[in-house]
């Protein structure tokens, strides 16, 4: 599992979390930030396969000039009444792929 700090992640435990971070699984690069918005780079020149984010909360995977674009969307409490999920990345011969998971959750 990889973590990057959040925007409401202000406590002194947040700064020991990294704002982006790049991984690399067999050949595949991955680049992780946590808002879409903030990303000052340009994937497919840097050579990225895959970017990650999640600020909006919203579950989603597109293609965007042959990189994915994938949020997991938010396992945590339910937001603005969006669906609470995670995603799996899987990266099998030399592909890349995404799915999303929805989890159930039980209203109290």
């Amino acid at each position: 599992m990889t973590a990057v700090r959040g925007n409401i992640d202000k406590e002194g435990w947040a700064q020991r979390l990294p704002e982006n971070e790049v991984l690399e699984i067999t050949g595949i690069s991955i680049y992780v930030l946590h808002d879409l918005a903030a990303l000052d780079l340009k994937p497919k020149a840097a050579g990225f396969s895959v970017v990650v984010s999640g600020h909006t909360h919203v579950p989603k995977q597109e293609t965007r000039d042959g990189v994915l674009h994938f949020n997991p969307g938010s396992a945590g409490p339910r937001r603005f009444k969006l669906p609470v999920s995670v995603g799996r990345l899987t990266v099998e011969n030399g592909e890349v792929r995404g799915e999303l998971l929805r989890l159930m959750v039980t209203e109290s």
